[in-house]
């Protein structure tokens, strides 16, 4: 029996190139984070900047900041449409890189929000649970604490948006709200005389950051932490305060991006490639069944799929079709999706569970797109 094939090794040398930041700016309120923001998008180092604003609204008027120069993204204030906003400045992104245009520019206003939205989903779904139903109708009043599940439900879809954030071959701005509170030991009681920062938005924020900046009304710039060769912020727990400190200063000089040289671009993690497929199932379904059958023989054109990826794609061509051809069954399109959704690829591989296809018979569901 032979041995199976050892795949080929795959190397390049090191570009020396520095990325392009994700940068965390984040104060108190009035301290000056949208303005600074918008004043960034003007710069002649970058290319077109686009605006998220989510439950803020500032964006229009801050057009009128000296050297704005921004598009302001259009949204319907749900998850999925947001999400789905994020994927087209990825994209947008990644076409300008490749083009060997000047960095893409997207801000976010605020990521506060966007983790006090998914924060507010999770207790809604919390309440309307068999549990919370049943201790709401002895009690209105009664607290409800989500179950671990749910929360890891909201950390998904946070980190869907992250990752999204950390593999934009552009630059970010996350504007995030910030304060000074009451320093409280490990048991939670207040500590006499003793202040902390705390930043509001889902704990893992500083880790998706390049670069962390703070403003505050009655203080200088500072830079809490970086990820720079370029500089260094002191380590023993004191700010780097930047007198005068912008973003494009922080870019394109103490973090030495330059606008002419792209970083190399960065592979996107996925767990199989049945997943960068299901998109492309939500785009064919635009041009009604006509398009997901052209999607369902062009999948097995695809030599990188394995046959169980092939399935899961299919299934999920299946599904769609089944929804267009029955469009009561269609969700609410200003609702959120299946609360019980957390991984649609793993749903799909379930449901193909047992289908079979073989060189000479294409199997589906329910025979929509079978042929001999």
């Amino acid at each position: 029996m032979s041995s199976p094939a050892v795949p080929q090794l795959r190397t390049r040398q090191p570009s020396g190139v520095v990325p392009w930041p994700k940068i965390l700016l984040e104060g108190e309120e009035k301290a000056g984070k949208s303005f600074t923001a918008a004043e960034f998008t003007g710069s002649e180092h970058t290319g077109q900047a686009y605006w998220l604003e989510l439950g803020e609204d500032t964006a229009d008027e801050y057009a009128a900041v000296p050297g704005a120069d921004y598009l302001l993204i259009v949204h319907n204030g749900t998850y999925r449409d947001i999400l789905g906003q994020v994927e087209a400045v990825h994209a947008e992104a990644k076409r300008a890189a490749a083009a060997g245009e000047p960095p893409v520019v997207l801000v976010i206003d605020s990521v506060s929000l966007l983790w006090r939205m998914l924060v507010n989903w999770t207790n809604g779904r919390a309440r309307r649970s068999n549990s919370g139903q049943a201790k709401l109708n002895r009690d209105p009043d009664a607290e409800i604490k989500p179950s671990m599940n749910l929360w890891n439900d909201a950390v998904e879809r946070w980190n869907r948006v992250m990752y999204l954030v950390r593999t934009m071959p552009g630059v970010v701005v996350m504007l995030a709200r910030g304060k000074e509170i009451s320093a409280v030991d490990g048991n939670g009681d207040p500590i006499p005389n003793t202040k902390d920062w705390r930043v509001e938005g889902q704990k893992s924020l500083a880790f998706d950051a390049t670069a962390w900046v703070r403003l505050r009304r009655d203080k200088d710039p500072q830079i809490i932490a970086a990820r720079s060769l370029k500089f260094r912020v002191p380590r023993e727990g004191k700010p780097m305060t930047v007198p005068d400190l912008t973003v494009e200063r922080l870019v394109f000089g103490l973090m030495g991006c330059a606008s002419h040289v792209a970083p190399h671009a960065t592979p996107e993690l996925t767990g199989d490639l049945a997943e960068a497929w299901l998109p492309q199932v939500e785009e064919s379904a635009k041009a009604g069944l006509d398009g997901l059958k052209k999607l369902w023989f062009a999948v097995e054109s695809d030599q990188e799929l394995a046959r169980d990826e092939v399935i899961v794609v299919r299934a999920a061509i299946e599904k769609k079709a089944a929804l267009l051809k029955k469009p009561e069954a269609l969700p609410d399109p200003t609702g959120e999706p299946d609360e019980n959704d957390s991984s649609e690829a793993a749903r799909l591989r379930a449901a193909a569970k047992g289908l079979e296809f073989d060189d000479g018979t294409e199997t589906s569901i329910d025979g929509e797109f079978a042929s001999a």
